[in-house]
């Protein structure tokens, strides 16, 4: 580059062009895999094969005892649940995935992942579990981008109900990162593992927006149908 450069510029220093290079993303993804080989991607074919367990830390804002939330996601549909954590010992991690969902392999790279299949195996009788490990030096960085998605919409949805207590707020989100249309899967998390869209009530029918809002009992939703039905006659 230096040499290059020199054909057409006289002020082009070794430190500007060092300085541009530490700035070039192109140049820091070929140092961090050089010398790497190809990555292998993972491959899912059945639900709840693979699952990836993540950490958000909380501690700066507690949720009264709960202070971390985990960040559970299907490798094949990329379905997530989110649930609260009042530590992140292995037994309470082991707890809040019984709760949801039971994996054949578990990915995590933030806590003793062999601690947390052992809790598993011993609260369900018959399980079995591995420890499967990350594929390669990227994961870390789609993690923490996926830590951080979850975090702004949750900081998003307490600056809109003017609250700081994000526990019922992790249902919202939850919902929403599931009705979002993921590129990976050509569809949205909700509609890989159900087959169907997910839907919020009225809101997401057919019946015209503002008519949907009004509707507050069944009695009020069968007259306007039967109105409805009425006028098409």
């Amino acid at each position: 580059m230096e040499v290059a450069l020199k054909r057409k510029y006289y002020t082009i220093t070794r430190q500007v062009i060092n300085a541009y290079l530490n700035f070039c993303e192109p140049c820091t993804l070929k140092k961090m895999t050089k010398g790497k080989g190809v990555v292998t991607p993972m491959v899912t074919s059945e639900l709840s094969s693979r699952c990836q367990v993540y950490l958000i830390d909380m501690q700066s804002e507690p949720d009264g005892d709960y202070k971390f939330i985990l960040n559970y996601q299907d490798h094949l549909t990329k379905f997530v649940v989110l649930g609260p954590l009042k530590t992140k010992t292995a037994a309470e991690v082991a707890d809040v995935i019984l709760i949801y969902f039971v994996c054949l392999e578990l990915q995590t790279p933030f806590i003793d992942t062999m601690g947390v299949i052992e809790a598993l195996v011993s609260k369900w009788n018959g399980i079995k579990i591995v420890h499967g490990k990350l594929r390669h030096s990227q994961s870390q960085g789609s993690i923490e981008r996926a830590n951080q998605d979850v975090l702004d919409s949750l900081v998003a949805w307490m600056k809109d109900n003017n609250t700081s207590c994000w526990f019922t707020g992790l249902r919202i989100v939850q919902s929403s990162k599931n009705r979002s249309y993921h590129s990976g899967i050509k569809r949205t998390p909700y509609k890989a593992l159900f087959g169907v869209p997910q839907k919020n009530g009225l809101l997401d029918s057919c019946l015209p927006y503002d008519i949907a809002g009004n509707i507050g009992t069944e009695e009020q939703l069968e007259e306007y149908l039967s109105n409805l039905t009425q006028n098409f006659d």
